[in-house]
């Protein structure tokens, strides 16, 4: 019979030998991370339809929903292609099952799942913004986050702790002492993504563009809004202004096309802003206080 686990302890994948046993955990790697894609196209594809791939993208050219739904196809034949990869690694490293035993296989497939996540989040949401998690709301970040930390975070969290303990009694003591310090870490990741929410009646937005936006484009984007301005930092990059009538209808999308980084207006900017609010007689030009400029 085969002993799973017979190691003293696990050891990172750079102390294995070239084998089965490296083999094995990159399939289980590449698997997971084939199922991370799949479980976001599916889930928030087609059951909830909260997205699609390049649904932020302003082009008119991807406004057509065959064209929507191509880039979903193409994007489900990738993830097949590296869950083919995946089962092929893993028959390859069959034999090394009795090196790096069942958990550790599973801790490595968990990463793979995460590390697609916090990719997603990185490079489609915020880096390139092909899409972000709800497309139907005002506060976008919120689900980012929220998506981010309990799929990506917390996911990679568990796979690392199933790669780094080993199993039998010592092992399930190691899982138990890692419990506190993982529910505490998701606590933090939850009650962060849920104070980003915007507070009830707030009407200031923190702006902050990209390092090689110029003070002129700034304040050219934040026309498009219809926004008074009301503080910004000295550099020009990061801005704050009172919205019409409370409404942020169409800032998200306006202000990303036009070079802004990051569109908050949780209850920490909002609130800290309003010391920076001038009264009108000692507003500089376009309502930013002299301090700012």
């Amino acid at each position: 019979m085969i002993a799973a686990d017979p190691l003293p302890h696990p050891l990172p994948l750079s102390d294995l030998p070239r084998g089965p046993g490296r083999t094995l955990l990159l399939g289980g790697f590449s698997l997971g991370f084939a199922l991370g894609g799949f479980f976001d196209g599916i889930m928030l594809h087609q059951i909830l339809q909260w997205h699609h791939l390049l649904s932020g993208l302003a082009s008119p050219a991807y406004a057509d929903i065959a064209v929507q739904i191509l880039a979903d196809g193409l994007f489900h034949t990738l993830m097949y292609l590296i869950a083919a990869v995946g089962l092929w690694l893993l028959w390859r490293g069959r034999a090394g099952l009795a090196i790096v035993g069942g958990r550790r296989l599973v801790g490595w497939a968990l990463l793979g799942f995460g590390v697609w996540h916090m990719l997603d989040g990185l490079v489609s949401h915020w880096l390139l913004g092909l899409h972000r998690i709800r497309m139907d709301v005002e506060n976008k970040l919120f689900w980012d986050l929220l998506w981010f930390f309990v799929f990506g975070v917390a996911v990679m969290l568990a796979g690392w702790l199933l790669t780094r303990t080993p199993s039998g009694a010592s092992g399930g003591s190691g899982l138990r002492r890692a419990t506190v310090p993982v529910l505490l870490a998701l606590a933090v990741g939850t009650a962060g993504t849920v104070a980003a929410l915007p507070p009830r009646g707030a009407t200031t937005a923190l702006v902050l563009f990209r390092p090689d936006t110029t003070p002129d484009e700034a304040l050219a984007a934040l026309a498009t809004v219809d926004g008074r301005t009301v503080w910004s930092d000295p550099t020009g990059r990061l801005w704050a202004i009172d919205l019409p009538g409370g409404s942020t209808a169409g800032l998200y999308r306006h202000l990303y096309r036009r070079g802004a980084l990051l569109v908050g207006n949780g209850v920490v900017p909002a609130g800290c802003l309003d010391w920076f609010r001038p009264a009108p007689e000692q507003a500089g030009p376009a309502g930013i206080p002299p301090a700012a400029l």
